[in-house]
């Protein structure tokens, strides 16, 4: 999968002996949260406030979430669902689901998450971001990790900011610059997006593999970078990520914050956001829709939801950890 990677990677990978990974994980960064299981309970709230993308959507509170069954745990999983079981009435706020946000947020970090499986399927529009715990949004900017719609293949990350944020279209990575402009007022919101290569980086065919690794590195001196590691690549030892070998290589998107988009003016500090919307501004556009399969199984997006809750059994998360490391020295 990543056999265009620099051949030194491969050399040194060769070298790195099995306990290589617990005596120096990172020589740049400190690891300083794991979440695994029930950590996630203490450490994210659930949200319950309309969907800003106007999804089709009923985001349910910590405990609806538990009792329903749509959030539940284990020592070494966190899983995060839709109702799969009931139609929705045309009079709702939509299809039950949960969106979750993390109680800290971080300045420079990396974010390393492991996961086991997204949710797929039409109608859904899930995703891994993070975003100003300052703000009011824009200000401080969004960075998104996972993102895509519908039957969707490739992941899609971007940021969106206040004006004055350009990303050059030729730079050092791996995916497809599709916009260039992160600023939210221009291009319906479209943000600075970069498609991914790997079409296994998103959706069926990310779950039919048993997932992967996503990693984002945010830096006040290097701008934004994002690789998709799947279970077989080089660039894991034990079944983990050697992250120095992971910061070697060509990310996946990378968002260089130097010339045309001053960090200290765009970002601060990040709070981290999981959610799974359906339908809204995206999924759920007409052009879009219809441009689909999903097309065939019902005239609009927001039909679909309320009437075919049986098709929602894959619209799930289901984590293995999320690990937040930060520069040495620093504690946040």
């Amino acid at each position: 999968m990543y056999s265009t990677r620099c051949a030194f990677l491969l050399a040194f990978a060769s070298l790195v002996v099995v306990n290589a990974q617990s005596l120096f994980p990172s020589l740049t960064y400190n690891l300083i949260v794991s979440h695994i299981g029930y950590d996630f309970l203490g450490n994210f709230s659930w949200e319950t406030a309309d969907d800003p993308t106007n999804g089709r959507v009923n985001y349910v509170d910590k405990a609806t979430a538990l009792n329903d069954n749509l959030t539940f745990v284990s020592d070494h999983k966190f899983i995060m669902r839709a109702d799969d079981t009931k139609k929705v009435a045309k009079s709702a706020r939509g299809r039950d689901s949960v969106r979750i946000h993390s109680l800290d947020a971080y300045d420079d970090a990396l974010f390393v998450l492991d996961i086991f499986h997204m949710p797929e399927g039409c109608a859904t529009w899930p995703a891994w971001w993070t975003l100003s715990e300052e703000g009011p949004w824009p200000y401080g900017g969004e960075i998104d990790i996972i993102e895509g719609v519908n039957l969707g293949q490739g992941n899609l990350a971007s940021l969106h900011t206040t004006p004055n944020c350009t990303m050059p279209k030729a730079r050092s990575q791996r995916g497809f610059t599709k916009s260039t402009s992160c600023d939210t007022s221009v291009n319906s919101n479209q943000g600075c997006g970069v498609s991914f290569p790997d079409q296994d980086s998103y959706g069926t065919n990310f779950n039919a593999m048993g997932g992967g690794f996503y990693i984002m590195e945010k830096s006040s001196t290097k701008g934004v970078s994002v690789w998709f590691i799947t279970r077989d690549s080089l660039l894991l030892l034990g079944g983990e990520p050697v992250l120095d070998l992971v910061l070697l290589s060509t990310p996946d998107a990378y968002f260089p914050t130097v010339n045309n988009c001053d960090y200290s003016k765009h970002f601060n500090a990040h709070s981290i956001v999981f959610d799974l919307t359906f339908c809204g501004d995206w999924a759920g556009s007409e052009s879009v829709w219809n441009a689909s399969t999903c097309a065939t199984k019902a005239s609009t997006c927001n039909s679909f939801v309320d009437n075919n809750p049986s098709e929602f059994t894959e619209a799930y998360w289901e984590i293995n950890s999320l690990k937040i490391y930060t520069p040495h020295g620093l504690l946040r």
